[in-house]
């Protein structure tokens, strides 16, 4: 008899009764471009072990893993408490509408399918240096990604979607710091 699985967790219901400060448009795009820029950061993150990344690298990644998979639920929920559309965790692009029009983009920083691929068909140290070389740059582009939120006018007046651009910013630029140094050894 074949094992039966279970159906996936059913998405949490919004709670807009917990909303209590305003949101402006920029910080419902910042929200909503980060989940699949953290996407991405997931998906290469995934590729260390299983590419004999050094171990130093796979521990990093462990970590990014579990950051940025807690930090996508956040958003997610963040946008749907506001009633606003909410990406799928494992969105890669960003979905914009003008008018009628819908087009999906990469946001600052975000690997091609390309890039994506030539990451994918490396191994060992080899992969260490282009996983480094490729997360850094997704990082500046997380760090610019704030920039620009923070120089939008009204945006992150809302203090949850505040302290969580200031940790991103924070934590990315920690990260990219250690990367350095990994790359310098690598």
């Amino acid at each position: 008899m074949a094992a039966q699985q279970s159906p996936p967790p059913a998405e949490p219901k919004a709670r807009p009764d917990l909303v209590r400060a305003p949101y402006s448009d920029a910080d419902v795009q910042f929200m909503a471009g980060m989940i699949p820029h953290h996407a991405q950061a997931v998906l290469m993150a995934s590729m260390a072990k299983s590419h004999n990344a050094n171990p130093a690298l796979q521990l990093m990644c462990e970590r990014m893993l579990i950051s940025q998979r807690d930090e996508i639920e956040y958003m997610r929920n963040w946008l749907r408490d506001r009633s606003q559309v909410v990406p799928p965790a494992d969105a890669t692009h960003h979905k914009m509408k003008h008018g009628d029009m819908e087009h999906e983009m990469l946001m600052p920083g975000m690997l091609t399918d390309d890039e994506l691929a030539q990451l994918d068909a490396a191994r060992g140290s080899a992969f260490d240096r282009l996983f480094l070389g490729f997360m850094i740059r997704h990082h500046q582009g997380a760090i610019s990604m704030v920039e620009t939120l923070f120089a939008s006018s009204g945006a992150a007046q809302d203090n949850l979607v505040f302290r969580f651009a200031s940790d991103v910013l924070a934590d990315q630029s920690a990260e990219i710091g250690r990367m350095h140094q990994m790359l310098d050894t690598v």
